[in-house]
C-alpha cells in the first residue's frame, strides 16, 4: 500500500448509507468531522485512533482548527512530533463522535426532513454507535487495522468498545483513566448535570437554537462536572480557602472564594464552545456503557478480544477510581488477553490524563513502538527488510 499523507485541518465525510443504532433507531444521513496527523506507512501498520472524552473534538494535536487557525489540540502534551503518540512515527486519526457538536451529526444538526435542528428528536446514541461510525471512517481512509486505539475517560470507553466489537480491526488498546462501566456515583453526577440543563427556563424542550442555548443550566452542569475532574489535594493546593479580590467576607450571596470564581469561569467558557443537548446525549451514552452487557461476566464479554492492552489509572482519580481499572485488568487476564497495568501517582484527579504527559509517556511510548514493530512484521512480505528486523517503531 502506498504511503498516505495526512490532510491539513478538519475534514468531513458523509455516510450516505445511514447508520443503524443500538436503540433500534436509524439515522439516514450522518456527517463525520475528523482530523489526521502524520503519514500512513507503506504497510498501513502505524495507524493510531485517538478517541476524545465528553467535551472533546477531533482537534487532538496542534494544527489548523475548523477556522483555519493554528491551534493546540486538546491532548497536545501527548500527541504531536516527538511526543508519546509521535505524529512523525504514527498516522493519528481523531474524529468528533456521533452526537457531538463539533462537526459530526448531533442534536444541533439539521434534520434532513424538517431542515431544522433535531434537538431532543435526535435519537439517543451509545458508545457502541460512536465506534460503529468510527469504523466506517476507517474504511473511508483505507485503514483496515489499527495499531492502537487510545483514549481517556469517555475516549477510553470507546477504545474498549471498539476492541470488543471489532476484534479483528485493532492490535492494541491504550485505556487511560477510564472504566468498563460507570459506578452509581458517576451516574449520579451526570444526572445532576442533566437536571440543571433540563430545568433551565430557556431550555425549551431542546428547541433553543433560534434564541440561544440554556447558558445557566449548561454552566452549572459544567461546574458540577469540573469538580469531579479534580481532587481534594489539587483543589486545596490550587485554591485553599483564599478569597478573590477582597480581604473580608461580603456577607452576601456573591462570588468571593477563589474556587467559586474558578468554577464560574469554567462554566462561562464551556457555554461558549459546547452545546447543551450534546451534553445530555454524551452523559447518557456514558451512563449506558457497560462492556459486560449481554454477557455472563466481563471476562466472558472480552473472550473474543485479540488486542494487547495498556491500562493506566491515576491514584487521585475518584471519578474513575483505580479499583475499576483493576476490575478490567483482572477480567482481561481471565480472558487470556495480554495486558499491562500501572497506577500513576498524581494529585490531579481525573484530569491527570490531560496533565501528566511525561508520566504517561513512560508507558505509551514503548507500548506503541512494540505494537507497530510487530504490525509491520506481520504486514511486510517475507524476506523484506521490515519483516526481517521486526521494525523499531519509526
Amino acid at each position: 500500500m502506498n504511503a498516505v499523507s495526512s490532510p491539513s485541518g478538519p475534514q468531513t465525510i458523509e455516510l450516505t448509507g445511514g447508520v443503524d443504532l443500538v436503540s433500534g433507531r436509524r439515522l439516514e444521513h450522518v456527517v463525520v468531522t475528523y482530523e489526521t496527523f502524520g503519514t500512513l506507512d507503506e504497510y498501513a501498520a502505524n495507524a493510531v485512533l485517538v478517541c476524545h472524552a465528553l467535551s472533546g473534538d477531533a482537534h487532538v494535536a496542534t494544527g489548523p482548527d475548523r477556522f483555519g487557525e493554528e491551534q493546540p489540540g486538546w491532548w497536545d502534551p501527548v500527541v504531536g512530533p516527538g511526543k508519546a503518540i509521535d505524529t512523525e512515527k504514527y498516522f493519528v486519526i481523531c474524529a468528533n463522535v456521533l452526537g457531538g457538536c463539533s462537526g459530526t451529526t448531533g442534536p444541533g444538526s439539521a434534520d434532513p426532513v424538517t431542515k431544522t435542528p433535531y434537538g431532543l428528536r435526535f435519537p439517543l446514541v451509545t458508545v457502541e454507535d460512536m465506534v460503529d461510525v468510527q469504523i466506517t471512517l476507517l474504511d473511508h481512509l483505507g485503514v483496515e487495522r489499527l495499531a492502537c486505539v487510545a483514549g481517556g475517560s469517555m475516549g477510553g470507553m470507546q477504545a474498549l468498545a471498539l476492541a470488543r466489537r471489532y476484534p479483528e480491526r485493532v492490535a492494541s488498546v491504550a485505556a487511560i483513566a477510564t472504566t468498563w462501566r460507570l459506578a452509581a456515583q458517576a451516574i449520579a453526577f451526570n444526572e445532576v448535570g442533566r437536571t440543571a440543563i433540563l430545568g433551565d427556563p430557556t431550555f425549551a424542550d431542546g428547541d433553543y437554537y433560534e434564541h440561544g442555548q440554556p447558558s445557566h443550566g449548561l454552566a452549572v452542569a459544567r461546574m458540577i462536572g469540573h469538580i469531579t475532574y479534580l481532587s481534594d489535594d489539587s483543589m486545596r493546593d490550587k485554591f485553599g480557602r483564599r478569597l478573590r479580590d477582597r480581604v473580608e467576607h461580603a456577607f452576601e450571596f456573591v462570588t468571593e472564594f477563589e474556587v467559586e470564581s474558578y468554577l464560574a469561569y469554567q462554566g462561562r467558557k464551556f457555554v461558549e464552545r459546547f452545546d447543551a443537548n450534546t451534553y445530555l446525549y454524551m452523559t447518557k451514552a456514558m451512563d449506558y456503557f457497560d462492556l459486560s452487557a449481554q454477557h455472563g461476566s466481563l471476562a466472558d464479554a472480552l473472550a473474543e478480544v485479540r488486542a494487547r492492552f495498556l491500562v493506566l489509572s491515576f491514584s487521585s482519580d475518584w471519578l474513575f477510581p483505580t479499583y475499576q481499572a483493576r476490575e478490567l485488568v483482572d477480567a482481561l487476564k481471565a480472558a487470556d488477553a495480554e495486558v499491562s497495568f500501572a497506577e500513576i501517582e498524581s494529585p490531579y484527579g481525573h484530569d491527570a490524563f490531560l496533565l501528566e504527559p511525561e508520566q504517561q509517556r513512560r508507558y505509551l511510548e514503548p507500548f506503541l513502538a512494540r505494537v507497530v514493530a510487530e504490525e509491520r512484521g506481520r504486514a511486510a512480505p517475507a524476506g523484506s527488510a521490515a519483516h526481517g528486523r521486526g521494525g523499531d517503531g519509526r
